[in-house]
């Protein structure tokens, strides 16, 4: 039989670091070793009361079932537009300008599918998410990394970008508040950000799913005006409102770019399960005391890794937001990798890498705050016996 070959495109990507890490730490758990994971950014906190009612009284009802409109359902569109112009005072229309998503990273592939032809330009940012590159290498775009350094507060430096062939570029991808770093969103970057597409003609898709977490004011690249002729945003309930396997997410743009990304969409999937749409709406309704009191929970949490930190002896900005702490690692160590193994085999505490999300990361590790807080403080004790 002729052997069989996969598509040349799977030579681009290399097999998630998560996926292939937490194998390791389940052989590890297997074993009886224990490891106490502070590397994935899942939510431990549930949802709230009202939305898991909803959810099942809408799953009993006998019409709850079927499919489902692509674009979702009109009351969780209308609930995402109340939400954004209630937290990020944006004014959205909700038939034309929101685009239900089965998680952000769906987004990520069907708006590069959308606006990307083989060759295109897409700037991703280093460090960043490593599912931007990936995604564009699997649609066949050329990757142009942009730096993003401690000195300049994460943000990306515009005259560097300016000296760059711009010409065929489509898409720049933005994370802020940032992941993994925890820089802030600012005002001023996002006019210089919408700026700098509207000039060259690159839409600026900004990712927004941390805007809630420890961060007081949360805000959107969407408030800038004009940023809908050039921008889309996309946002979660995965960390906001505690529901990543529920796979909830939207984007917002300018009509005729969510009409070309539904295109794509419409292609692909066959809409969401109701009763979770139905539930997602309730949760986008939560008030200031929900997000109050999960905050009150990643605060304490954030005490603890703080001092994970200062006992591994790196450094960090106390100014950050979300539910990572992002630190630089000691001179002593070649590599993030040097020391996430160390403690991974030594202290059996799983922390990511840097390295993972980009090379200006490598001098850094990730702690999340996904974590209880007494296996917050186990990991701090075995920690310290190193």
């Amino acid at each position: 039989m002729k052997t069989i070959q996969p598509a040349n495109r799977l030579n681009t990507v290399s097999e998630y670091y998560f996926s292939k890490k937490l194998k390791e730490v389940a052989d590890m758990n297997a074993k009886g070793l224990d490891v106490i994971s502070l590397g994935v950014g899942s939510p431990d906190l549930p949802p709230s009361e009202a939305t898991i009612e909803t959810l099942c009284n809408s799953a009993k009802q006998a019409d709850s079932h079927g499919y489902q409109p692509y674009v979702g359902i009109p009351e969780l569109r209308r609930a995402f537009a109340d939400w954004y112009k209630t937290w990020y005072r944006v004014d959205l229309n909700p038939d034309m300008e929101i685009q239900p998503l089965i998680g952000s990273k769906e987004g990520i592939l069907h708006i590069s599918l959308a606006f990307l032809n083989p060759g295109d330009g897409v700037l991703i940012p280093n460090p960043g998410y490593p599912t931007y590159s990936s995604v564009g290498n699997l649609v066949e775009a050329r990757i142009i990394p942009y730096d993003l350094k401690e000195e300049n507060d994460w943000q990306p430096d515009f005259e560097a970008l300016e000296k760059l062939d711009l010409s065929n570029v489509k898409l720049m991808w933005v994370n802020y508040p940032n992941m993994p770093t925890g820089a802030p969103a600012t005002q001023a970057l996002y006019q210089n950000l919408v700026d700098f597409g509207r000039k060259h003609g690159i839409i600026i898709c900004n990712d927004n799913p941390y805007s809630f977490i420890l961060n007081d004011n949360p805000s959107s690249i969407l408030e800038i005006e004009g940023a809908k002729d050039i921008c889309i945003e996309m946002n979660s309930l995965s960390k906001s409102q505690n529901m990543p396997g529920w796979r909830i997410a939207m984007l917002a743009s300018n009509p005729q770019f969510v009409q070309w990304i539904l295109k794509v969409k419409s292609n692909i999937d066959s809409g969401q399960f109701k009763p979770m749409m139905l539930a997602a709406s309730k949760a986008l309704q939560a008030p200031k005391s929900w997000y109050d009191e999960m905050n009150k929970v990643y605060r304490n949490r954030r005490k603890i890794a703080e001092h994970i930190m200062e006992v591994l002896g790196c450094t960090f900005d106390p100014k950050q937001s979300g539910m990572f702490l992002w630190g630089k690692i000691p001179a002593k160590y070649e590599n993030s990798s040097e020391l996430a193994d160390e403690i991974l085999y030594n202290a059996r505490v799983f922390i990511t890498p840097g390295f993972i999300f980009g090379s200006n990361g490598n001098h850094f590790i990730r702690i999340s705050l996904c974590c209880k807080e007494n296996k917050l403080q186990e990991a701090l004790e075995r920690i310290k016996t190193l």
